[in-house]
């Protein structure tokens, strides 16, 4: 099954370089910018889980080390219930320790997208605009809205036409990789919760 998922990823690594190229004046993303990695709660199918946990032993025992600590002490402060938005556990000085591993959601962080919300279209801009980042020379702070007249005066194409959620990833570029089962979609640190 990893195999078909590497498979699966070179589709999904393909689509979104194109992806960024389109959206490139507005993307900031560099080395050692991690906003994306601070606060979230990450979906992972469990086939992702997998293939992360594939890598995972293959680390050093240093850095496996620090990763187990920081999902048990994660684990400690989760609350029993409701969201829980946290650092990513995999994080190591400001590095993802399975980069090449890292799941869809990872993927897709600094993107823009259409995305429809009560029935109308509504552009979703990533979380680090309000920070001066991604899309931050377009985003109306004000207004908390894009401002599509700075967009238009970009002269780049429009915004992705979904957005680049897991289940858009799993549910439409699948096709044509036959037998490839995502399983269920959990919070990262779901995965690692003792029952």
């Amino acid at each position: 099954m990893l195999k078909l998922y590497e498979k699966y990823l070179e589709v999904i690594d393909n689509y979104l370089q194109q992806c960024f190229l389109e959206q490139k004046p507005f993307i900031h993303c560099k080395a050692g910018c991690t906003d994306c990695c601070e606060t979230g709660e990450y979906p992972f199918s469990r086939l992702e889980m997998e293939y992360l946990m594939a890598g995972f032993v293959k680390l050093p025992a240093e850095t496996k080390q620090k990763i187990k600590k920081n999902i048990t002490e994660l684990l400690a402060n989760k609350p029993s219930d409701g969201k829980f938005l946290h650092r990513c556990p995999f994080l190591i000085d400001s590095k993802c320790a399975l980069y090449e591993r890292r799941g869809i959601i990872c993927r897709t962080f600094g993107l823009a997208a259409f995305d429809e919300i009560n029935g109308q279209k509504v552009v979703k801009l990533p979380q680090c605009c309000k920070i001066g980042l991604n899309y931050s020379e377009i985003y109306d702070r004000e207004n908390s809205l894009v401002d599509m007249e700075k967009f238009n005066s970009y002269g780049t194409k429009n915004f992705l036409p979904h957005p680049p959620d897991l289940n858009y990833m799993i549910n439409e570029l699948t096709k044509g990789i036959d037998g490839l089962e995502f399983g269920e979609i959990r919070p990262l640190l779901e995965w690692f919760k003792q029952n």
